[in-house]
């Protein structure tokens, strides 16, 4: 796997842990569904000690998200191989990268609102 894609796939993993703890939490609670969080707590009690610091969560996540986007930037004007199989290669993984990193920074933002500024809004 090209480098272009694994720091933008950690990222993924890492928004979508803050998601899953944060968000979904804070979301089910707030359209009334506690019994389903409760089923999902009972289910996954995991998710309990990755709420309890989801500070860290955040933090390491922005730290990913941080370094992904330093090497998108960093690597933005490198150039492709001549050879046109390789050339077409190179753009499609600059393509999924580009998904990858900005879904990354979609899904951190949803659950940065819902853990930490949500909480203030609607409790």
């Amino acid at each position: 796997m090209s480098k272009k894609v694994i720091l933008p796939t950690l990222s993924l993993f890492t928004s979508i842990s803050t998601l899953i703890c944060c968000a979904l939490p804070a979301l089910l609670v707030t359209i009334g569904a506690g019994a389903s969080l409760a089923s999902i707590v009972s289910f996954s009690p995991w998710l309990v000690s990755l709420s309890k610091y989801k500070i860290y969560t955040f933090a390491f996540s922005a730290v990913m998200l941080l370094a992904a986007g330093i090497f998108r930037y960093k690597s933005k004007d490198n150039f492709c191989p001549t050879d046109p199989e390789k050339a077409k290669a190179c753009m499609r993984l600059r393509k999924i990268s580009a998904v990858i990193y900005f879904g990354s920074v979609a899904i951190f933002l949803i659950g940065f609102f819902f853990a930490f500024i949500a909480v203030h809004i609607f409790y």
